[in-house]
């Protein structure tokens, strides 16, 4: 991504108006350059300013922060890229303080407002960069637990990813950290082992009698150094990656993965493809909904309300497979488009079964929305405000059932999303219920859009002939399913991948998901987990 001259003719006016404010802000004190193409300000100063510049963006201009990207371009010279985000009219901020190369640290911004949304970034980049955080009240064995040694970050250079590394050993005296201190507080753990398919993840709940008063969550059982693996791989054997650490999600951040590939290569997607990675994208949205609405209807033991739903869900498994081959999209997409078309017949058929889905859906919602015993378990329970939404960065149906608007298909279109006429579905509740309302209006919205754009489906090839790979940087945001995904990419001179940085909704939201545990019953717990509609292992990448 190459930085334009800051008083680039052309450059759209907000984007020039934001340089402006920039400069009169701060002067001299940062380095403000403009790239077009990725509409992004690239705001470069000293550490000593960062959390000055954060204030002023989050608090005066009202940008959310977007994702935290460390990169190590050079060796033992580590870089920090924090983004912010406001909508399609304002460019992307890329604040870059430049680090001391002898001491790779900076201040903590978690103290800011909507500071505790970089709680898990300044985390995860300490584990795996080795840079501090100086004020960051809770680092270490975050990612790495506390087998991994001392002082080993897998994701600096000097990392063999294939040489084996001495296990520490365990203090037999080790505790979790706990936060009640009161007479009779008791820690109750749930996991890291779950029955079915639930990946590991440890809750540590904390009472003094029937109410959890904190939820202290343990994740990254399953590190599996996806990023790492990445590193040195052709791009098409990379995506081969992006789609599998995510099964639930793949088409998604399958898609993330290729338009990062794209705006490197700087190269356009037919409007046919476009159309149908839209299609795709939102049946596996319609699936990936069914499935949560499943475990929703499950978690309170309501068996007929769960049977209809997991027959919605695996009906449309077996229509994905009709249409696609597999049943979770993997194969579908390609650089420049799709790896196969598929036919208008096809398409009409699958429009015609999606709403009879929707309908079905639309019945299982009114009975539910009648059912007393259902509603007593989700109303007002597990509630999330609006200011905790905005404070933790809480992303997709769950941010949305707490009263934030936001929708990366609308606020910055991709794909064929300019050509879909999407009403971002929102509660103000912020509970269960209110969770459970937005993932069957999406659901059905899905099933609406997918109709209409499998009926003015456009003709024309469905993949470009040839891409020219070259080096490059680039930030991809989608929709997924469970909410925004940031894919950011550094392509090598040969074309190969330097490093490949994934933020999916599941890290954000798993963040703010003690919010909703808290001041709750124990009972209610397995409910609001369920309510999030969250899977680990796209966490634990």
């Amino acid at each position: 991504m190459s930085a334009a001259d800051p008083l680039e003719k052309g450059a759209p006016q907000k984007a020039m108006a934001f340089q402006n404010r920039c400069k009169d802000a701060w002067g001299e004190r940062v380095s403000v350059t403009y790239d077009q193409r990725a509409n992004c300000c690239r705001i470069q100063c000293k550490p000593g300013h960062l959390v000055e510049i954060g204030q002023w963006l989050l608090r005066d201009l009202g940008f959310v922060f977007a994702t935290l990207i460390a990169d190590e371009s050079q060796p033992g010279q580590p870089t920090l890229d924090y983004v912010f985000c406001d909508n399609a009219d304002s460019p992307w901020a890329h604040v870059v303080p430049q680090l001391d190369a002898d001491t790779c640290a900076v201040p903590s911004l978690v103290d800011l407002p909507q500071g505790p949304s970089l709680d898990w970034h300044e985390r995860e980049v300490e584990d795996l960069f080795g840079i501090h955080f100086e004020g960051h009240p809770r680092l270490g064995e975050f990612i790495l637990h506390e087998d991994w040694p001392e002082g080993v970050n897998p994701m600096r250079r000097d990392f063999d990813a294939h040489a084996p590394y001495e296990h520490r050993e365990i203090d037999p005296n080790w505790e979790p950290p706990t936060i009640v201190v009161a007479p009779g507080a008791f820690a109750m753990p749930i996991g890291p082992v779950f029955s079915d398919f639930a990946e590991s993840a440890h809750f540590l709940l904390e009472t003094v009698g029937e109410d959890v008063i904190r939820t202290i969550p343990r994740f990254f059982y399953k590190y599996r150094g996806i990023e790492k693996l990445a590193e040195g791989q052709a791009p098409d054997r990379a995506l081969l990656i992006a789609e599998r650490f995510s099964g639930t999600s793949a088409f998604a951040h399958g898609l993330a993965f290729c338009r990062a590939v794209e705006t490197i290569c700087n190269v356009g997607v037919p409007a046919r493809a476009e159309t149908l990675r839209t299609i795709f994208a939102e049946l596996e949205r319609l699936r990936y909904h069914a499935a949560v609405i499943t475990g929703i209807c499950n978690s309170t033991a309501l068996a007929v309300a769960t049977s209809q739903a997991a027959l919605i869900e695996e009906g449309l498994l077996r229509l994905t497979c009709e249409v696609a081959q597999h049943r979770y999209l993997f194969g579908m997409l390609a650089f420049g488009g799709l790896a196969r078309d598929t036919s208008n017949h096809l398409c009409v058929h699958l429009a015609d079964r999606v709403l009879s889905i929707a309908r079905a859906l639309h019945d299982l919602h009114a009975m539910l929305r009648f059912s007393s015993s259902f509603l007593d378990r989700l109303e007002e329970v597990g509630q999330i405000s609006t200011e905790q939404a905005l404070a933790y960065g809480l992303v997709g149906p769950i941010a949305r059932a707490s009263g934030i608007a936001r929708d990366c298909r609308k606020d910055f279109p991709y794909a064929a999303y300019d050509n879909v006429n999407l009403t971002v579905a929102h509660e103000q509740e912020g509970d269960g219920y209110a969770r459970l309302r937005v993932f069957f209006h999406e659901a059905e919205q899905s099933a609406s859009t997918i109709h209409a754009l499998a009926q003015a489906l456009p003709d024309g090839p469905t993949c470009i002939e040839e891409m020219i790979l070259r080096s490059g940087v680039a930030l991809t945001a989608v929709e997924a399913p469970a909410g925004t995904a940031f894919h950011w990419l550094r392509l090598n001179d040969d074309g190969t991948v330097a490093r490949y940085h994934i933020t999916p909704p599941s890290f954000a939201n798993w963040h703010g998901f003690h919010l909703a545990a808290e001041n709750f019953a124990f009972q209610d717990f397995p409910i609001i987990l369920a309510s999030f509609g969250l899977w680990n292992a796209e966490c634990d990448r």
